[in-house]
């Protein structure tokens, strides 16, 4: 069984359109590119042909695979959480305590996560290192370049 995920309401809707497009206008036009290359001639010579059955395969693969998440996705009730702690789908406004560089996050799944839109995977190791503190708490966190210290300022939804 595939893992559970947890999603907003804009997330999901995301996914689900995401899902039906590939579904119906993605097949669409892998089915005009396979009729396309058919047409040009004998399919044992045809590298046309051969490349738009194997992104047919790897359309149906995406799919199949979209479908597994949306099978296991969890639409989250914001309204029931709780406010005095880290969690998924929180928005965290936190300090670096090295640099004093402030920075607010909202936790999210991973196929949610953008970070120009201010939005990381609850499985980052920032996200991790946040999940289950309050405010005012100092989170040490492990990233690549080493270890930072991050101050929770304000946690919200």
């Amino acid at each position: 069984m595939a893992e559970v995920t947890y999603y907003t309401e804009e997330g999901l809707a995301k996914l689900k359109e995401e899902v039906q497009y590939l579904k119906t206008e993605g097949r669409t036009k892998i089915a005009n590119a396979i009729a396309e290359a058919r047409d040009k001639g004998d399919l044992s010579e045809n590298a046309e042909y051969d490349a738009a059955k194997e992104a047919q395969g790897l359309h149906e693969a995406k799919i199949a695979k979209l479908e597994d998440v949306l099978a296991s996705a969890r639409l989250i009730d914001e309204s029931k959480l709780d406010l005095s702690k880290v969690l998924a789908l929180s928005i965290v406004k936190i300090k670096n305590k090295k640099n004093g560089a402030e920075m607010t996050y909202q936790l999210v799944s991973e196929t949610e996560a953008d970070l120009k839109a201010g939005k990381i995977s609850v499985k980052s190791p920032i996200a991790q290192g946040l999940l289950g503190k309050s405010v005012g708490d100092v989170a040490k966190v492990n990233v690549p370049a080493g270890e930072i210290e991050f101050e929770i300022l304000d946690i919200s939804r």
